[in-house]
C-alpha cells in the first residue's frame, strides 16, 4: 500500500466522525432514507480494513518485483515519450485498468468470492469504504500488468493505484446528492450508491474508480432512479471478519462438491456469480433480462 494512504488514514476517520456526526442528526431530523452507522457493522468494517492493510504489505513483495520485471521487458517507453503529460495518461489508464479488475471481479465467481465483503455491509457510509477486500491484493496486480509493459514504472503504477483508492473513500456515503454534469464523466456518491444496491436494475452496474466514462462506454452504467437497498442479493448475517472475508469461498467449495458433473463444478467457479447448473438461482444478468421493462 502507497504511502499516500497510510498518511491519509487520519483523514479517513476524521472524516467518518463528521459524517457520524450529521447521519445522526439528519436521522433526529426525520430523514429516514439515511441509514446512517451501526456500532457492530462499522467496528467489522474497521477491521476488515485493518486486516486489507496487512494483507497488501505483504502481497507487495510479490506485485513490485511482478511489475519491475514487466518494466524491464517493457515494449515501449511511453514516460520518455509524452513526458510530464505521463501522469495525465496514466490517471486515465490507471483508471481503466481498474475498471477491468472491478468489472471481472464481479462477473467471475471466483473473483467475486474475493471481493464480495466490501459489499456484505447493509450500511452506506464512509466506513463502508475502509470494508477492504482481503483476497483482491493476490488477484489484483495481472489487471495492472500493461501498465509497466507500455512503460510506467512501478512507482508511478503503485501511485496512480494510491490516489484511485483515495478517490474512492468520499463516494461511501448518503450526505452527498447528486453533482450535475460532474456525473457524466466522474464515479459519483450517486453513482456509487448504485454499486452497493442490491436493487435488481443494479446489480454489477458502475464498476469505475474515478471515471464513469468506462461504464457509459461498455454497457454497465445504471443512474440511481429507486432508493437503493444496500447489501447482498442474500445477505449474511455476521459481524465476524473472518466469516465477512472468506463467506463466499465456502460456498464456492459447497456447490463445487455437490455439483454432478465436471463442467457444472468449473461453471460454480467461472461462472458469474448466481450461476447454477439446473438453473435454481440466475446471475445478475438473467434477472435483469427478467425485468418487465427490459
Amino acid at each position: 500500500m502507497s504511502n499516500l494512504v497510510l498518511y491519509s488514514i487520519p483523514a479517513f476517520i476524521a472524516l467518518l466522525l463528521l459524517e457520524l456526526a450529521w447521519s445522526r442528526r439528519a436521522q433526529r431530523a426525520g430523514r429516514e432514507d439515511i441509514r446512517g452507522y451501526y456500532t457492530k457493522d462499522t467496528l467489522a468494517s474497521l477491521s476488515m480494513g485493518l486486516i486489507n492493510v496487512a494483507v497488501a504489505a505483504g502481497a507487495k513483495f510479490l506485485s513490485i518485483p511482478f511489475f519491475a520485471i514487466l518494466y524491464e521487458h517493457r515494449v515501449v517507453d511511453i514516460v520518455e515519450a509524452t513526458g510530464g503529460w505521463a501522469w495525465v495518461l496514466l490517471l486515465v489508464l490507471e483508471d481503466h485498468s481498474y475498471y477491468w479488475f472491478h468489472r471481472m471481479h464481479h462477473e467471475v465467481r471466483l473473483l467475486w468470492a474475493c471481493h464480495v465483503n466490501h459489499h456484505s455491509s447493509r450500511y452506506y457510509n464512509l466506513s463502508t469504504a475502509l470494508r477492504q477486500a482481503v483476497l483482491t491484493p493476490l488477484t489484483g496486480p495481472i489487471f495492472w500488468a500493461p501498465l509497466p509493459l507500455i512503460g510506467f514504472p512501478p512507482w508511478m503504477v503503485l501511485t496512480a493505484q494510491a490516489w484511485s483508492l483515495l478517490y474512492q473513500f468520499w463516494l461511501h456515503t448518503e450526505a452527498i446528492d447528486k453533482l450535475g454534469p460532474l456525473e457524466w464523466v466522474l464515479n459519483t456518491p450517486s453513482h456509487h450508491r448504485v454499486h452497493h444496491g442490491k436493487n435488481v436494475p443494479y446489480l454489477d452496474k458502475n464498476h469505475g474508480g474515478i471515471f464513469i466514462i468506462w461504464d457509459r462506454l461498455f454497457g454497465t452504467f445504471a443512474p440511481e432512479r429507486e432508493k437503493v437497498i444496500y447489501g447482498l442479493t442474500t445477505d449474511i448475517d455476521t459481524y465476524n471478519p473472518l466469516r465477512i472475508g472468506f463467506h463466499e469461498l465456502a460456498a464456492i467449495g459447497r456447490d463445487v462438491a455437490a455439483a454432478p458433473t465436471l463442467g457444472a463444478k468449473l461453471g460454480y467457479v467461472f461462472m458469474p456469480p448466481g450461476w447454477s447448473h439446473d438453473g435454481s438461482t440466475q446471475t445478475a444478468t438473467q434477472l435483469q433480462r427478467a425485468l418487465p421493462h427490459q
